[in-house]
């Protein structure tokens, strides 16, 4: 036995000889010569161990150029990997939010590829400024004088607070003082921004004598803040935004009404519970508006401040600005998505966040008893699989109690123990990944955003059979 590992050993390949093969060479050109030569010498030394531990058969060179080349793929490949959505929640945190427009795509892609205008004046001739690219259009659909965009609706609110009330108070209803993913506080964003917090109010009633008692000569600023991310029932009283703006404007100080996700247009046509659009927001008197881009809006990642042009020359020249701005690629996909709004009658055509929340129950319930049969064939014999009704989320925040009809698939264990918890990993596991979400025994995949039906049973038919072993 010692004679035959001595010989295995001695067999095996250098380095040099198997990266010198034909069949390594088309390795170089994808990977690069350290890479591949780095992976080559990883599997010599697996390959040497596993000869010293008994193994008898040694590996031809072509067999250890594919292992190298496996190992390099997978190094290759992105951490931030396509998946199919089938959790039930449209607006995912966790999975990336809002689906862009291919209108707004194909911008970023050309603002990547060229020098673009991001700051310069063609007509001029001289530098010009990066909000001019959405100024025109933001004041174009929600009514406001002005705009400025930063990079989410959370720096939004503190470049606003930090502008307006810096060392000075910022008076909120304690009702609206929210926590939202991520343990982001209202209060500690206060904080940061500089300004002294004022609660007014209890958890579930707050009045307007509140707001006026809590008024002083200290006072920078009213904050509204929408519960975009819970609801508080029964005995309850707030102060709706336009007798805030009266409020406001008789003590001469600006009010800042943070609607969180924020909308562009009234959802309530596709079957959803009313939001406040911003326009409205604006219209009510609130003086700054602040509004998430890829959330209800559908997107990029941004957060918007609207309002009065003075408060939002000022919040421009705030130092914290530059550091909170958008690259020209976002503000190039931001561009063409707010164009789409121009367009009302196409919107849901061509804006994926609104297509998927427009799909009809009857029109998922066909999807899922066209596929059922592949998912039963794919998860085997083990698993029960039927349809199912769903009630689909919007997510991110955004109409917490409201959910949309949905349909999808339900698939239970014919027994115990951890069949499901092998599933889902396996699912997990699959080239573009399977996400779906457990409820009452069974992994539910609702379907309401699955868009490419082909690529997801090219993509389930690669699943391993083994899971339920």
């Amino acid at each position: 036995m010692e004679l035959s590992k001595s010989a295995l050993l001695r067999d095996l390949p250098s380095v040099d000889a198997v990266l010198k093969s034909g069949v390594a060479k088309p390795l170089f050109e994808r990977f690069g010569r350290v890479a591949v030569t780095d992976a080559i010498r990883g599997v010599l030394a697996e390959t040497r161990a596993t000869l010293k531990s008994g193994t008898s058969r040694l590996p031809s060179t072509e067999e250890l150029v594919a292992l190298a080349q496996a190992r390099l793929a997978d190094d290759d490949r992105s951490t931030l990997r396509p998946l199919f959505n089938l959790t039930g929640t449209v607006l995912h945190t966790n999975l990336g939010r809002a689906l862009i427009a291919e209108a707004a795509i194909e911008a970023a892609v050309e603002a990547m590829r060229d020098p673009v205008t991001l700051e310069f004046d063609l007509a001029g001739g001289k530098r010009g400024e990066r909000d001019d690219h959405i100024r025109g259009l933001l004041c174009e659909l929600t009514g406001a004088e002005d705009a400025t965009v930063v990079n989410n609706n959370a720096a939004a609110v503190l470049l606003a607070l930090n502008t307006l009330a810096c060392g000075r108070e910022a008076i909120v209803s304690r009702g609206e003082l929210i926590e939202i993913g991520g343990a982001f506080r209202m209060p500690d964003i206060m904080a940061r921004a500089g300004a002294k917090l004022v609660e007014v109010g209890t958890t579930n009633r707050t009045h307007a004598k509140d707001y006026r008692a809590a008024l002083s000569a200290a006072t920078g600023v009213i904050l509204k803040v929408h519960t975009s991310n819970y609801r508080i029932l029964g005995f309850t009283s707030e102060v709706g935004a336009p007798e805030l703006a009266e409020i406001a404007s008789a003590a001469n100080v600006p009010l800042l009404n943070d609607l969180g996700s924020g909308s562009l247009i009234d959802l309530s046509a596709f079957g959803m519970q009313r939001e406040p659009t911003v326009h409205e927001a604006v219209a009510e008197g609130a003086d700054i508006v602040t509004f998430s881009g890829d959330k209800l809006l559908g997107g990029p990642q941004a957060g918007f401040i609207v309002g009065k042009r003075e408060l939002i020359t000022a919040i421009n020249r705030n130092p914290m600005k530059r550091a909170l701005r958008v690259d020209k690629i976002r503000l190039a996909a931001i561009e063409a998505t707010l164009k789409l709004y121009r367009d009302p009658d196409r919107l849901v055509e061509r804006l994926p966040t609104l297509r998927l929340l427009a799909r009809t129950r009857a029109d998922i319930e066909a999807q899922a008893l066209r596929i059922l049969p592949a998912v039963q064939s794919a998860v085997g014999p083990d698993f029960v699989v039927g349809p199912c009704e769903c009630q689909s989320q919007i997510g991110s925040g955004a109409l917490p109690l409201d959910t949309v009809d949905s349909a999808g698939i339900a698939i239970r264990p014919q027994s115990g123990g951890t069949a499901l918890e092998r599933l889902t990993a396996a699912l997990r596991s699959l080239p573009r990944p399977v996400i779906g979400r457990l409820d009452d025994g069974a992994l539910i995949l609702d379907l309401r955003c699955l868009t490419d039906e082909a690529e997801f049973l090219s993509v389930l038919a690669t699943l391993d059979h083994g899971i339920s072993a």
